[in-house]
């Protein structure tokens, strides 16, 4: 079995994922997509019909982000048209799979050079979610009305889960806070010192002129008193009903922890950001790479895939990074620099209290707590990341994981060359 390289990676810029606030919310998604897809090939002197295949994570497949994204945007990118291009879905850990997706294909020598990634417009998810309320139509659950997915695994809100597993776990709001507000000072650190420079892309209109070319979302101002007086997030939607059986989110939580009473700690300041955003890697075969004259950045030494509880849906990232560490002949201490997706506070605090890690070497640059969470393309995101402060800091190997809805989790470990 062949070596997968990692050859480059790229992004654009975060930005605030609200249409008549953010920067990117009135461009198309195929625009966010392309803008990666064609900095790969160009900024690595490559021609794209060389290119095997496009693998692209988005997770909400409708309305101007659906009829595979991949393909229309590697069209728009000005890709040859012998480029095929897929789009897939894992919910958040959609970006992450579309690498480990490529990964696979190069490691089996079924392709040689495939571009992975991921694109998600989450301004474009509010405008449909606003227009389906404005119409009278039901929340979409992750069963889909399906009455018999939700009597063997209810499945609720990923925020009210959050603060489940916080009460579960005896996580206390101040500790939470404590912890957004790290991720706020790191990244505000990482923009001064310009960490995130050689990757980063910038997002032009159709005239040329820059839309965006930093990212939207973090808050340097934020301070501790400033979260403590933000209110709880989902206390409220906790008991709206959702179904004419009655049903709501904290039922669905209560059918398999009856006893808990859940103490609502997670809030706009301690939970991820709405954002716009696209990031695309470049993963080749060691053989496509000599003869393409290109510098590998890396190498993939291991990826995983698990399954959890879908009821608290977000506690996959431990047992995922466990089972790629162990696919690795690896231990904990081996890595060097850890990203785990700040998708909720508890999640990133649950991830270093049960893995014993050195919270300097976890999220060093912030996570999405500062710059947001475009769901499909983050893990695509924090790949990119994680290689650059890899080099930045001259260390060898990095652990990405992130929670994903329906309780799931990706995870890969990379390797400097």
């Amino acid at each position: 079995m062949t070596e997968a390289w990692i050859i480059d990676a790229v992004r654009t810029p975060r930005g605030i994922g609200k249409v008549g606030k953010g920067a990117l919310a009135n461009l198309h998604p195929q625009v966010l997509a392309a803008t990666v897809l064609e900095a790969i090939v160009t900024r690595n002197d490559l021609d794209s019909a060389t290119i095997d295949d496009v693998i692209w994570g988005t997770s909400a497949q409708r309305g101007p982000q659906g009829n595979d994204l991949a393909r229309m945007s590697l069209l728009d990118a000005g890709y040859d048209t012998r480029v095929s291009g897929v789009t897939l879905d894992r919910f958040c850990g959609s970006g992450i799979t579309a690498v480990n997706f490529a990964t696979g294909m190069v490691m089996a020598g079924l392709e040689e050079a495939i571009v992975a990634g991921g694109t998600e417009m989450m301004s474009l998810t509010a405008t449909m979610a606003a227009e389906d309320a404005a119409r009278g139509a039901p929340p979409v659950m992750m069963d889909a009305g399906n009455l018999r997915l939700r009597a063997r695994h209810p499945q609720s809100h990923q925020g009210v889960c959050a603060d489940a597993i916080a009460t579960i776990e005896g996580i206390a709001r101040e500790e939470l806070d404590a912890l957004a507000l790290e991720s706020q000072k790191r990244t505000a650190t990482a923009i001064a010192e310009d960490r995130f420079a050689r990757s980063l892309i910038p997002v032009l209109h159709a005239d040329g002129s820059v839309a965006l070319d930093r990212d939207e979302f973090p808050r340097p101002g934020t301070t501790a008193e400033g979260l403590a007086a933000l209110r709880p997030s989902f206390a409220a939607i906790a008991d709206i009903p959702l179904a004419e059986d009655g049903a709501t989110y904290r039922s669905m939580i209560a059918a398999r922890y009856p006893d808990l009473t859940i103490e609502h700690s997670h809030h706009a300041g301690n939970s991820s950001g709405v954002v716009d955003g696209a990031a695309a890697l470049l993963v080749t075969s060691p053989a496509y790479a000599r003869r393409h004259g290109l510098k590998p950045r890396a190498r993939v030494v291991a990826m995983a895939n698990v399954g959890d509880c879908p009821t608290l849906m977000l506690n996959a990232p431990v047992p995922a990074a466990r089972k790629a560490l162990a696919k690795a002949g690896l231990s904990v201490e081996d890595i060097d620099l850890w990203e785990i997706n700040e998708a909720f506070a508890v999640v990133t605090e649950k991830f270093i209290r049960d893995l014993d890690l050195d919270r300097s070497r976890v999220n060093v640059n912030g996570g999405a707590i500062a710059l947001g969470h475009p769901i499909g393309a983050t893990g695509a995101i924090l790949i990119g990341t994680l290689l650059d402060e890899l080099e930045r800091r001259d260390l060898k190997r990095g652990l990405v994981t992130m929670c994903a809805a329906g309780g799931m989790a990706p995870a890969i470990i990379v390797e400097r060359i």
